[in-house]
């Protein structure tokens, strides 16, 4: 079968979906399946249920930090235990810089690469100042699509599952009678999609009258025309003396102008020194339109995939690509925007959880998604614009680790391709007979943190000497 499982309800392991249609599943404090710890035991942190460590070899986009640990900025005790057993052992570099200026109240605007930790920059400042004790929603959390919508909220319910706080979601696509049920309890923190929650804040069901801290994740995103003014609006219902955040790999002009409207001396985090993660090698092949699919088969055939994302410029291409991989014999589900939203669910949590080793999209999972299995991006459509290149890309090699992106280039593609080499500042090298597993396989990482951004660096030299 292709792409969409149909037929029954979504796995209610995603967490608060309204695909679910258990209510009371949906808006119930983090109180089940957690460790039960007197928080004022000494020997707490020994007590906690680590998951397995993550020994994969890491880049210095995220190892190079000054050194500090969560429990130095004066976390409850219970938000620590749920850092700690989500698996985050250290701040990353924007989670040092962005969380002791959220936890005074001030405006933040913070740039950082792809897959570095930016979620939990703004998740663990927001999770340690909302007081459970006030029945209200006090904050929200504004993302571009509805499976970041979900991811993003899992993320909250795991950090928070030692609090008394209870996290909503909700989306465009959803039912918004189950969201009005949801509101009528008590919700602390409220993620969702701008027009969604516009929708419930004019209909008085959302009340944003107590909420004093609102995030823009993937702000570039939502200061576009795709969303064009559903931000004013929305900020028009919080109090005067809100925190407003911003967190993106890039922020379009139009930022000054939102800046200038609705922030208030902002503190500004930058940490794009140059725009791709260093754990990504980028390829391309020059090949015919109608050559390929041959190609990817061959590249199936030689790549030792964990789980790969192949990128179509189309919904319709999507589709058609998705049956040819299957007819090949490979594993694959597709997902784009035109998908009835209980389908997208379904295949997002599927591949997720690894039901599905490659899956085609569109455009829609270049934002924000994180799934640390993936180690093959493929443009199988070349993107127009470098910015959809950058984010493409970013679904390999997160949180400092390694991974490859390939891209098939067609005569017609070759401007662009030099265009975005030029426009980011990155080299995308032609295509190796063999590919050097170390520079995207686990197992051969075997060198330590930073040994695969060494041998990155060979290639390139090896690369560059080709040339001349």
């Amino acid at each position: 079968m292709i792409g969409t499982p149909t037929g029954g309800k979504a796995s209610p392991s995603i967490p608060l979906s309204t695909t679910n249609n258990d209510d009371n599943e949906k808006n119930k404090p983090n109180t089940g399946n957690t460790t039960t710890i007197n928080k004022d035991d000494p020997d707490w942190k020994a007590k906690l249920n680590l998951p397995e460590k993550d020994h994969r070899a890491r880049t210095s986009d995220v190892t190079n930090t000054s050194g500090h640990d969560f429990e130095d900025y004066c976390l409850k005790r219970e938000l620590l235990m749920g850092i700690y057993e989500k698996g985050w052992e250290k701040p990353s570099p924007i989670q040092e810089h962005s969380i002791p200026i959220a936890l005074t109240g001030r405006d933040v605007l913070a740039r950082a690469k792809n897959g570095t930790g930016k979620t939990g920059a703004y998740t663990i400042p927001i999770l340690e100042r909302i007081d459970p004790t006030k029945n209200v929603i006090q904050a929200v959390i504004l993302v571009p699509t509805r499976e970041l919508a979900l991811q993003t909220s899992a993320i909250c319910m795991e950090l928070s599952k030692h609090l008394q706080l209870r996290v909503m979601v909700t989306t465009g696509g959803t039912s918004l009678r189950e969201d009005i049920s949801r509101l009528q309890e008590v919700v602390h923190i409220v993620i969702a999609t701008p027009g969604r929650l516009l929708d419930l804040v004019n209909k008085n069901i959302a009340k944003l009258d107590a909420c004093r801290v609102i995030i823009l994740d993937e702000a570039d995103k939502l200061l576009s025309q795709d969303f064009n003014h559903l931000l004013d609006d929305v900020i028009r219902h919080l109090p005067q003396d809100r925190q407003i955040m911003l967190y993106s790999a890039t922020f379009p002009l139009t930022v000054d102008d939102f800046i200038k409207k609705h922030m208030r001396n902002p503190y500004e985090i930058n940490l794009m020194e140059e725009l791709t993660l260093k754990g990504i090698t980028q390829y391309y092949a020059f090949v015919q339109e109608r050559q390929k699919v041959h190609c990817l088969n061959t590249l199936f055939s030689k790549l030792q995939v964990n789980q790969s994302i192949i990128f179509c410029n189309s919904t319709q291409r999507v589709e058609l690509l998705a049956k040819k991989i299957t007819d090949l014999g490979y594993s694959c589900y597709y997902i784009h925007s035109k998908m009835r939203q209980d389908h997208r669910n379904r295949v997002f949590h599927d591949f997720r959880t690894g039901l599905c080793r490659n899956l085609v999209c569109s455009d829609l999972f270049t934002r924000g998604i994180d799934i640390q299995a993936v180690n093959v991006v493929i443009n199988f459509d070349f993107p127009k614009l470098s910015e959809t290149y950058l984010h493409r890309i970013g679904r390999s090699g997160r949180f400092g680790h390694y991974g490859i992106a390939i891209s098939l280039i067609t005569y017609e593609d070759r401007f662009s391709l030099h265009k975005i080499e030029q426009e980011l500042g990155t080299e995308i090298q032609p295509i190796p007979k063999q590919i050097d597993p170390s520079l995207y396989v686990a197992e051969y990482q075997m060198g330590g943190e930073n040994a695969a951004e060494n041998q990155q660096e060979n290639n390139a030299s090896a690369s560059a000497n080709n040339k001349s």
